[in-house]
């Protein structure tokens, strides 16, 4: 169902059409050029967002209740194989993991289906982003790069962020330095329609908690911190045994916005289990297999869909184009 190069090529070929149409490169490749530019690239060979990170492996048990929402079919009664790669923020591959600045830490995870097919969700350890399109979202790190050598007051940062309230309330999160990378929760920042077998639709967003709950370093654990203590900490968890993740999904009610993902909903919205995570290794050639594939937020099995909110589909098209440009 899906493979990684006939994807790439529908999505340069979708930027090429875009492009004869336009007097500029399309927003997905000044993402992608502008990420390179702040991280100071092109670093050959890495992802220009989340360069730095670790593969390991393991599988997914899906919880009775996952039926009731999707019959997407990882979630029904087979335990499914599992690919995740962990990572920090910012295309600087050797970012300091304790950084305020490898905020926020991703998790991709790969459920390996039948017949080499797969499907993939793409997850953040903050509960919105900064902006709700990717136009936003090109603006926001243009006047991070324009205020680099800024003597503006305000500078171009601080002009935007006064102007976007969501994006200051994004920047102003604080940026705790966690135990380990599955010390933490993280969040499906965009909003995907699930389906189950009677056709009952309803909109839901990733959650992924820690069974033993959320663990973060003291300030002067942070302080004292190595610069790849993240990949150090959870190989020697590993070696002690499983690490052990729960997938919920928070369903949408009437009035919640689906397609802003600035937009958090309110807690006491209806949460399912939909299964448990079990990390048991590290993946002994994690970085080639991370070089090789790219994780896709729309590699999404029948069962479940993904909304209209446009940052969530512009994700793969940028994706597409770091891919290209890694191998």
């Amino acid at each position: 169902m899906w493979s990684i190069k006939p994807l790439m090529f529908t999505c340069l070929f979708v930027l090429s059409v875009t492009a004869a149409q336009a007097d500029e490169p399309p927003v997905e490749q000044r993402l992608v050029d502008t990420f390179s530019e702040l991280a100071g690239g092109p670093h050959p060979g890495y992802r220009v967002n989340h360069a730095k990170g670790i593969v390991v492996q393991g599988f997914f048990d899906p919880d009775q209740q996952a039926r009731q929402v999707s019959y997407a079919p990882h979630l029904q009664d087979a335990r499914s194989e599992v690919i995740v790669r962990f990572s920090n923020a910012t295309g600087v591959p050797d970012i300091n993991d304790a950084s305020p600045g490898a905020f926020p830490k991703g998790m991709a995870i790969r459920f390996l289906l039948a017949d080499e097919e797969y499907t993939d969700i793409v997850v953040l350890s903050v509960d919105r982003f900064p902006v709700s399109t990717p136009e936003q979202f090109l603006a926001l790190l243009t006047a991070i790069k324009n205020s680099k050598n800024s003597s503006a007051t305000p500078s171009p940062i601080e002009q935007f962020l006064a102007q976007t309230p969501a994006a200051k309330t994004f920047v102003e999160l604080e940026k705790p330095a966690p135990v380990g990378f599955a010390t933490q929760s993280y969040h499906g920042i965009n909003a995907f329609k699930f389906e189950n077998a009677e056709g009952k639709q309803q909109f839901g967003r990733y959650l992924i908690e820690p069974v033993g709950g959320s663990e973060f370093l003291t300030e002067e654990q942070r302080q004292a911190a190595g610069e790849d203590y993240l990949k150090q900490q959870l190989s020697q968890q590993l070696q002690q045994g499983p690490v052990k993740l729960t997938i919920s999904v928070q369903l949408a009610e009437a009035g919640d916005n689906v397609t802003d993902p600035t937009q958090v909903w309110p807690a006491e919205r209806r949460l399912v289990k939909l299964g448990t995570l079990t990390i048991d290794s590290v993946m002994a050639d994690g970085e080639a297999y991370a070089k090789a594939n790219m994780f896709n937020p729309l590699a999404v099995p029948e069962g479940i869909s993904p909304s209209d909110d446009p940052v969530l589909l512009a994700r793969p098209v940028a994706y597409a184009i770091s891919y290209g440009r890694r191998q």
